[in-house]
């Protein structure tokens, strides 16, 4: 992979010093389980199988079609994800770091500096490093054109299958009918890429950095006490207005994914039904400071992605089918609102 530096606009630079987020995130990380050479190399290659065999799988299922040239996948350890992720956000934050320089108080650069910020960085991808199983990285370019790679974290998904005590054939190709049906939702609908980045743009465009500087400590602090998370802490009502578009579509994305895992694995995978059980009290969290760290950095809300979106998408096919569900591929306007995803029948009397 490429330095997340060689991928950073100057301003980015300015703010965030990549590299020694990469070099702190990848210290945090670890190395994850204990596992021989030949174990691992075996494992590589059964999540390559497994990716390559979900793929038609996600297709038949959903009805989407993907063009000739598809997002690749990359199978990486922590420190890859750690060195992917800070790659991405330096190319997502790029316009919010544009719009803060353009409009700081004199030296907010220097008296915060590009290595503090890049510790803070690193931190939270040394954190999350140890978490993720897999992710659709939809802001990758290819030597050859097309955007998005799909990465999965082989030592996670080794320690996950450990600590859940399921069949690893099993829970292998489980994560990848998960992962692989976010390759699909953003290869067959290229837009949504372009309509990520726009909204981030829409962030930028409503953020004052005095505010952002002298208001920010006191709304983390209250997060902190349990009034909220971080992203809330540095949200205006117009910011919480776009994050809650953002949330309608999560919410859409990873509960899709969820009801497609659910709806293949019974054919596919003969222990789905206890890799299931065991992996929604994964999703929990287990002691008190991973709960703590949930909360600040708002995962306890993307957990009740996974599940409010799956009722939506659900309760949607159930009523139209799934090819007139796939109309909430057409394009932004056709997205779910944060409310329609509580309200499935206020979309389908909007959109169909």
């Amino acid at each position: 992979m490429t330095s997340a530096a060689d991928g950073a606009g100057d301003s980015t630079r300015e703010i965030v010093d990549w590299d020694f987020a990469v070099r702190v995130g990848s210290g945090l990380a670890g190395d994850g389980p204990s596992i021989g050479r030949a174990e691992a190399a075996a494992v590589v290659a059964e999540l390559r199988a497994d990716a390559a065999k979900a793929t038609p799988l996600v297709k038949e299922f959903t009805g989407l079609v993907t063009p000739a040239e598809y997002a690749p996948v990359l199978v990486v350890d922590r420190a890859g994800w750690v060195q992917a992720n800070a790659d991405a956000f330096a190319h997502v934050m790029t316009p919010v770091i544009d719009k803060v320089i353009t409009h700081r108080p004199g030296g907010i650069a220097r008296s915060v500096g590009a290595k503090v910020t890049g510790a803070e960085v690193g931190g939270l991808l040394g954190f999350l490093s140890s978490k993720v199983l897999g992710q659709f990285d939809p802001f990758a370019q290819t030597a050859d054109g097309p955007y998005g790679r799909l990465l999965l974290v082989a030592p996670n998904i080794v320690q996950a299958e450990r600590d859940l005590r399921v069949d690893p054939t099993d829970f292998r190709l489980w994560v990848c009918l998960h992962e692989e049906t976010h390759r699909v939702q953003f290869t067959a609908n290229p837009w949504l890429r372009g309509h990520v980045f726009s909204e981030v743009e829409a962030l930028a465009a409503t953020m004052d950095a005095q505010t952002l500087l002298s208001d920010g400590l006191s709304r983390i602090g209250e997060a902190i006490k349990g009034n909220g998370n971080l992203l809330e802490a540095i949200s205006s009502p117009e910011q919480r207005e776009i994050m809650d578009r953002l949330t309608g579509m999560m919410s859409l994305l990873e509960g899709h994914a969820d009801v497609v895992m659910d709806g293949v694995g019974p054919s596919v995978i003969p222990t789905v039904a206890t890799i299931r059980e065991a992996f929604d009290k994964r999703r929990k969290g287990t002691g008190s400071l991973d709960r703590i760290v949930r909360r600040l950095l708002g995962l306890e809300q993307k957990m009740a992605q996974y599940r409010d979106g799956a009722i939506f998408v659900r309760a949607v096919i159930d009523k139209v089918g799934m090819e007139r569900f796939n109309t909430v591929w057409t394009g932004p306007e056709t997205l779910p609102s944060k409310d329609e995803i509580y309200a499935p029948d206020e979309w389908i009397k909007r959109v169909l």
